[in-house]
């Protein structure tokens, strides 16, 4: 049997004062950049998992972005917004929770980091990000 797809969608504000290497591991995941950072443990990291498909059956399509942020942190500087959207297999859920952890301590604000919904699935699961971690709860446990 095939594998059911994911429907993933992480979404995270990152500090400006975050060191190049977060921000270049973030573009590299999300399919801005090309060449993966020299410093991202390629077992962990052995491809770009937030890539967009043109041909994804999606609906609406698969999305990633990162763009500076009109908002600004405690010291008046913008910070980076990262949002994607796209199908991701079981395969890559271990994947995952390293992004995760490698943005973690780059996070402006804790709480909502995105979510990860199985196929069938009527209830996400999601991720926060807090104490300089993160963590899955169920949707009724955000805060």
């Amino acid at each position: 049997m095939d594998e059911l797809p994911d429907r993933l969608a992480p979404s995270w504000l990152l500090l400006t004062r975050s060191s190049s290497s977060p921000l270049d591991a973030c573009r590299w995941h999300l399919g801005l950049d090309t060449d993966c950072p020299e410093d991202l443990d390629e077992e962990k990291h052995p491809w770009p998992l937030l890539l967009t498909y043109p041909g994804s059956e999606l609906p609406g399509g698969d999305m990633a972005t990162m763009r500076r942020s009109e908002r600004l942190d405690e010291l008046g500087r913008p910070m980076w917004e990262v949002f994607a959207r796209n199908y991701s297999v079981d395969d890559n859920l271990p994947l995952l929770d390293a992004v995760l952890t490698l943005m973690a301590p780059h996070i402006a604000v804790p709480g909502y980091g995105g979510c990860l919904r199985h196929e069938y699935d009527t209830e996400p699961t999601v991720f926060v990000f807090r104490d300089e971690g993160y963590a899955h709860v169920s949707l009724g446990q955000v805060d």
